[in-house]
């Protein structure tokens, strides 16, 4: 199968707008190098800018380090997923996982004098909960928070939440001087326990964020910069210039233009977040009748060549599959991955079966960043007798749109979490990317099992993973690779399931 060229001029560019709806250091010029013992610096080009200083404002992904670098989180997560205590040095569930008990640090303070306690703890749990920022469903569970003593908090749950120590160490996690939340001076000034504090004189809103070494900081282990700065950088030519000539460390950049890096000596540090595809939304027929039957969205899976687009279209950055779960995941079944092999005639062959033979037409959302791929899709849905109809759509809108139903499918990319995130995040009744509620009793059944399973609870989801898979929910095409580029100054691990790195994953090269 050709692709046009059109389309696969369009669509090699694609990876870099997508970045931004995803659904994780050296030295810069003039600092020392990078000798531990020396002053060293590390400057980093964003995708994304800030919205505030708030941690209610806080979002998983691309801006976690602005965050990270001014707030502690209650739990910290290593580079490749496993908790580790941060300031909460233990926790335990009770019987039935809906309390969750957390032992504290007790030598933390913030940066205004204030001590870090458990009454510091609930403060800034009660006022996520109550402020519903732009992550307020990481605390969607959350029913009560109680003192117990200084040192200790009992979390109490409307039920058991398999995913609630995970957001502990996102945006629910984050904590904040008592003193500061809810004022208006945080939005500006951050207010945390962190191993930095903001240089607000020289850090300008929508350019460039700068950090200082935080004296007294509690874990000298994270301090592993004097200074560091995040520049806003959401131009992909400006970023990859920046990283080539020297005056940013590290950036995230896409199949094209991480030649150009590449080819100046930038190290790639490759990681696996996002899958990309189409989201069969109206599996019940509301708007497409014809997507009620499962022949027919199998048929569509059967109908893509996701090889060669994936060489054509992202000159071969990232992996073909069939399943929305990633292989971190816990919810992963390998079998899956291959459930679709490209078939266009056993593609007709179903539709036919399904009463279809002559096709149908398909109508989708559309922004500038999905123009490339939906022509691909376009092309290769025809081959089989489909009709797709990318309509374009105010980018302001396009979430919203889908998410109140008003189309039956959609391309996007979704970030591959913990299967219990997953899984509120598009196969639930409640999930933001299952506007129609899609649902049966035997689906149903496996998600409460998941959400009750415990510690068996991502072994449990691989049923629900098979499940979605085999009815065809879902057109994954590939999980694409993040391209994260840094100097030889620096070094970095990818953070598991997340954008781009975590601050705490930098250091100075030896």
């Amino acid at each position: 199968m050709k692709l046009g060229p059109k389309a696969a001029a369009a669509a090699l560019i694609l990876s870099a707008s997508l970045a931004l709806t995803a659904c994780g250091g050296g030295t810069t010029a003039g600092s020392t190098g990078g000798a531990a013992s020396g002053p060293t610096s590390l400057t980093l080009g964003s995708v994304a800018d800030l919205k505030s200083f708030d941690p209610i404002d806080a979002h998983i992904g691309h801006t976690m380090p602005f965050y990270q670098s001014a707030y502690d989180t209650l739990i910290q997560r290593a580079p490749d997923g496993k908790l580790s205590p941060m300031l909460a040095t233990k926790w335990e569930y009770n019987a039935d996982n809906t309390v969750l008990t957390l032992g504290l640090r007790t030598d933390v303070t913030f940066s205004d004098g204030t001590k870090f306690d458990a009454a510091a703890a609930k403060a800034n749990l009660d006022h996520f909960k109550d402020a519903k920022g732009q992550d307020a469903y990481q605390a969607a569970s959350l029913k009560s928070v109680a003192v117990v003593d200084p040192a200790t908090v009992a979390i109490t749950l409307t039920a058991p939440d398999p995913a609630f120590t995970y957001y502990l160490t996102q945006a629910a996690g984050l904590v904040a001087s008592p003193k500061a939340i809810g004022t208006d001076g945080i939005k500006t000034g951050p207010v945390g326990s962190g191993p930095y504090v903001l240089d607000t004189k020289n850090t300008v809103k929508g350019s460039q964020y700068v950090f200082t070494k935080r004296e007294g900081y509690w874990n000298k282990d994270l301090q592993k910069f004097d200074k560091i700065t995040i520049k806003y950088l959401v131009d992909l030519t400006a970023r990859t210039n920046a990283l080539v000539s020297g005056q940013i460390d590290g950036a995230l950049l896409d199949p094209k233009t991480g030649k150009q890096a590449e080819g100046s000596g930038m190290v790639l540090n490759k990681s696996q977040v996002d899958w990309e595809g189409i989201l069969l939304l109206d599996r019940d027929g509301s708007i497409n009748p014809e997507l009620a039957n499962v022949k027919v969205r199998q048929a569509i899976n059967y109908a893509f060549d996701r090889k060669t687009v994936l060489e054509q279209q992202l000159l071969g950055q990232g992996t073909v599959t069939n399943q929305v779960f990633g292989p971190e995941s816990g919810a992963y079944v390998p079998a899956l991955d291959n459930m679709y092999p490209y078939d266009p005639a056993k593609a007709k062959s179903l539709l036919a079966e399904a009463g279809f033979a002559n096709g149908f037409t398909l109508k989708i959302p559309s922004v500038a960043a999905f123009e490339g791929i939906n022509a691909v899709f376009k092309q290769q849905l025809a081959d089989i007798g489909i009709t797709l109809v990318p309509e374009t759509v105010p980018p302001a809108n396009f979430v919203s749109d889908i998410a109140s139903g008003k189309y039956a499918g959609t391309t996007f990319q979704l970030y591959q979490g913990e299967p219990w995130v997953a899984i509120n995040q598009m196969i639930s009744t409640t999930a933001l990317y299952n506007p129609f509620k899609s649902q049966t009793p035997e689906l149903s059944a496996m998600i409460k099992d998941v959400q009750n399973g415990g510690a068996n609870s991502t072994e449990l989801a691989k049923k629900v993973n098979q499940y979605v898979t085999e009815n065809a929910w879902f057109v994954p095409m590939f999980r694409l690779n993040q391209m994260y580029y840094t100097n030889k100054k620096i070094t970095v691990t990818p953070q598991l399931q997340q954008a781009i790195p975590s601050i705490y994953n930098y250091a100075p090269a030896k």
